[in-house]
C-alpha cells in the first residue's frame, strides 16, 4: 500500500541498528521506528548516510524496505534512499523499489565519479524518467563534493517526480533563493541539524533529521512550537538541542547518534566496520554530552 508524501514535516534518517555479529537488528530496528511513529514524525528515510548506506548491500536495503513497509502498515510514508555509482543501477534501484511498494526516493549524484553539471542533471533526469516515486534530491556539496544549482533545478523541475530537496548546503541563503525562483513548485527539507530552526523559520516545509533518531520528542515539539509560531518555546528547545545536534555534523556521526540514541533504549551501538564502536577518552565525551542532554531535558509544553 502506497502513502502520499506531501514532503512537509519531519522525516528521520534513521538508523540501521545491527546485532554485535553484525546482522541487521530487525528487531531495534522496529522499536526505534515505533517510537517515531508516536512522537509523530512525517515519515522515514531508509538507508542514507545515518542508515549507513555505504556499509549495506544492496539486497539488505530492500530487506528493510520490505519489513519497513510491512511494520508501518501505511501508517507513514517510507522513503528509500539510492546512492549508486552507474545511470543503470540507479535505473534499476528505482524499479525495485517501487516494485516492493516505496513511497518515494531519495536520490544522491552519482557517488563514486565527480561529475559535472550536464552529467548530473542527465543522471537525475534518467531516473526521474525510469520511475513514477515522487523524488527528493539531496543536494549536500560539503560530503559528496557536488553542488546541485539553482540553474540545474531549473531543468529538474520539468520532470514532476522530481517533489523536493533535501536542503544540505549549509548556506541559510539558499532557502530563499529556492523559494524566489521556483515558489512551492519544490518542496524544501532542511538537511543540517545544526541549523535546523532557523530553516523552518526561512520556509522550509520541513526537516530530514539527524538526531531525531535519538529524540523524536523533542524534535517534534520544537518542530511543532515553530509552525504555530511559537518561536520562543521552539529556541528553548533548540538551545538545550544544539550540544547534541552538533554530534550530526561528524565524520563518525553514526557512531555519536547510535549511542544517543542507544542511551535511550531505541539503538545500540554496533556499527560495520571498517566503522568501529567508539572508545577511552572519545567515547567518555560523546558519553558525557549525551547524559547532559538527557538529565536537562527542557519542558516540550
Amino acid at each position: 500500500m502506497n502513502t502520499k508524501l506531501n514532503w512537509e514535516g519531519i522525516y528521520p534518517a534513521v538508523l540501521t541498528p545491527f546485532t554485535k555479529e553484525g546482522n541487521i537488528d530487525f528487531e531495534m530496528f522496529a522499536k526505534n521506528t515505533e517510537a517515531q511513529i508516536e512522537a509523530g514524525v512525517h515519515g522515514i528515510i531508509l538507508a542514507g548516510t545515518l542508515g549507513e548506506a555505504s556499509a549495506l548491500e544492496t539486497e539488505e536495503k530492500f530487506e528493510l524496505l520490505k519489513y519497513a513497509k510491512k511494520i508501518t502498515a501505511g501508517r507513514i510514508p517510507v522513503i528509500l534512499n539510492l546512492s549508486e555509482n552507474t545511470t543503470k543501477n540507479a535505473i534499476n534501484f528505482a524499479k525495485k523499489a517501487k516494485e516492493l511498494d516505496a513511497d518515494g526516493l531519495m536520490l544522491l549524484p552519482p557517488m563514486r565519479y565527480k561529475a559535472d553539471s550536464r552529467e548530473v542533471v542527465e543522471y537525475f533526469k534518467a531516473v526521474a524518467t525510469a520511475t513514477d516515486l515522487p523524488i527528493l534530491i539531496y543536494n549536500n556539496p560539503v560530503d559528496y563534493g557536488i553542488y546541485v544549482t539553482l540553474d540545474m533545478f531549473e531543468e529538474l523541475i520539468a520532470y514532476p517526480t522530481i517533489q523536493a530537496v533535501k536542503e544540505s548546503t549549509r548556506d541559510l541563503a539558499n532557502v530563499t533563493r529556492m523559494i524566489n525562483r521556483f515558489g512551492k513548485r519544490i518542496k524544501i527539507l532542511g538537511g543540517v541539524d545544526t541549523i535546523c530552526l532557523e530553516t523552518l523559520i526561512l520556509g522550509a516545509d520541513g526537516l530530514v533529521a539527524g538526531l531525531v533518531d535519538a529524540f523524536p520528542n523533542e524534535t517534534m515539539a520544537m518542530y511543532n512550537h515553530a509552525k504555530a509560531g511559537n518561536y520562543d518555546k521552539a529556541v528553548t528547545i533548540y538551545r538545550w538541542f544544539m550540544p547534541l545536534l552538533e554530534l550530526d555534523i561528524h565524520p563518525k556521526l553514526i557512531q555519536y547518534i547510535k549511542l544517543a540514541a542507544t542511551a535511550e533504549g531505541i539503538s545500540n551501538p554496533y556499527v560495520r566496520a571498517p566503522r568501529l564502536e567508539l572508545q577511552g577518552e572519545e567515547a567518555e565525551k560523546i558519553n558525557t554530552i549525551i547524559a547532559d542532554g538527557i538529565a536537562n531535558r527542557p519542558s516540550l509544553d
